[in-house]
């Protein structure tokens, strides 16, 4: 790990640069609250008792409910044909506060707008919007996560061959950038949906690989301006293989920057599902995101919730993505003013 003055690691000094900026320290915490609301939507919004007893038996199908999607349980025999809960005639059960789920239908309620009852309103079918906001979280946070994590494997590793071997290599990779870049992200989107149908998959494979130029192009550059060290030269003469001089000795020290431009990609990964759900070619109809409950408010333009509330999840989410993006832009750059993550 590179040292720095005062013996303290390098991230070290960028963790501390970084929680000095109190706007970006403060937007990070919200977006773990965030996380976290995503995690426990099932048992924040759901049509599921956190706690029942039926036939003097306890249950928590909330719980459970976790241990089935992730295959690591099943329901009960009692529980298994019983579709709707919330209609079987239980001893006790304890709802969760919001006691409907993204997708159940509330008849007699469609466009009902904000009340007790909904407090964000409902949609054209009668769904309540704040449950399909929270568990709208859920893709907005994997689709962005996922969709960078796509665009940084190919980025990076085509921007580290670049940098490293330099000559031809970085001669025809460059041109591969060039190529690539003046494809327009809607054009290479709407063709592959003419080719498959819309999926969640679908749609994390398609921003992440409309993503990765940037981070490619930082990582050459990092690496041209980093394979010439010291080190470098040392790890090549104890007769390091060419992979590991370049996965082992030179990307731990120039990742650093390509982390910045990925966090601003998650914001943007957000956006563009929204987008894309909003025009009908993101994922599927029945899935629930921000950008599909928004698409609602197209045909009835009087339900300003439909609107508003999706609309104000993604600019918050959005919002709290670049705030961080440029604290750790600032904790990296030594630069700035009081900075103390400069190498010696």
């Amino acid at each position: 790990m590179t040292q720095t003055r005062g013996g303290s690691s390098y991230w070290q000094l960028v963790g501390r640069q970084f929680a000095r900026n109190r706007l970006a320290l403060w937007s990070l915490f919200a977006l773990g609250l965030l996380a976290t609301l995503a995690a426990s939507a099932d048992l924040i919004a759901g049509n599921k008792p956190l706690y029942m007893k039926y036939r003097d038996q306890t249950y928590f199908p909330a719980f459970r409910q976790y241990l089935v999607h992730t295959g690591l349980g099943d329901w009960p025999k009692e529980l298994r044909r019983r579709k709707n809960l919330k209609r079987l005639k239980t001893e006790a059960r304890v709802m969760p506060p919001i006691p409907y789920g993204p997708s159940e239908i509330v008849l007699g309620e469609k466009y009902a707008p904000p009340s007790a009852n909904h407090l964000l309103g409902t949609d054209r079918l009668g769904r309540d919007v704040l449950s399909g906001i929270i568990h709208g979280s859920r893709y907005a946070l994997v689709i962005g996560l996922v969709s960078v994590g796509i665009s940084l494997l190919i980025g990076v590793m085509l921007g580290a061959l670049a940098g490293y071997f330099g000559g031809g290599t970085d001669l025809l990779l460059a041109r591969l950038f060039e190529l690539w870049s003046a494809i327009p992200a809607i054009f290479l989107i709407i063709t592959a949906a003419t080719f498959f149908p819309p999926s969640l998959f679908f749609i994390m494979i398609i921003i992440g690989l409309t993503g990765w130029v940037t981070i490619a192009r930082l990582t050459r550059s990092q690496f041209l301006h980093v394979r010439n060290y010291e080190y470098v030269e040392a790890a090549r003469a104890l007769g390091c293989a060419t992979p590991r001089v370049i996965w082992r000795h030179i990307l731990p020290n120039a990742i650093a920057p390509v982390l910045v431009p990925a966090t601003f990609g998650v914001g943007l990964a957000i956006l563009a599902e929204s987008g894309l759900s909003f025009l009908g070619i993101g994922v599927p109809a029945e899935t629930i995101t921000w950008g599909a409950i928004l698409a609602g408010a197209r045909s009835n333009a009087s339900a300003w919730w439909l609107a508003v509330a999706p609309g104000l999840a993604i600019f918050i989410t959005v919002t709290l993505y670049n705030l961080v993006g440029d604290g750790l832009r600032d904790a990296l750059d030594p630069k700035m003013p009081g900075s103390d993550a400069n190498l010696t």
